[in-house]
């Protein structure tokens, strides 16, 4: 299973070619899956009615997921304790949080706004 970070997938919709390359060599076993709050940062950006359906296009064979309540109050005690001295983005806690729930690597380049959150492992998975 590999989680993707909004970055990853925006390179992707955006056909850069190092993140079309490094996809294309997964392995077709090998689950996608994306925090449901990646997904929601994808629409946001969305300026049109053809830039949504692209996504969604993009999207449908990844399995979405969340975070559960418990894992929620434990992203609310790390943007608690780091929001001052870090400061991460709400969303950028959640997503790092679903990762470390799910026991899983998050693939993105912004290794900045995930540095707080304790037991996150990200992974670059191609130059940028």
């Amino acid at each position: 299973m590999i989680l993707l970070d909004s970055d990853i997938m925006i390179d992707l919709l955006r056909q850069y070619p190092p993140a079309v390359h490094w996809f294309d060599l997964l392995d077709e076993e090998e689950q996608v899956l994306l925090p449901g709050y990646t997904v929601m940062e994808l629409m946001q950006g969305c300026r049109n009615q053809s830039e949504l359906t692209q996504l969604q296009e993009t999207i449908e064979p990844c399995a979405i997921v969340w975070p559960l309540p418990d894992h929620c109050d434990t992203a609310l005690a790390l943007f608690s304790e780091y929001r001052l001295s870090h400061q991460p983005g709400m969303l950028d806690i959640l997503i790092g949080q679903t990762a470390v729930s799910l026991g899983l690597p998050l693939h993105t380049f912004n290794q900045k706004h995930f540095s707080c959150i304790p037991g996150l492992q990200t992974v670059q998975p191609y130059r940028k």
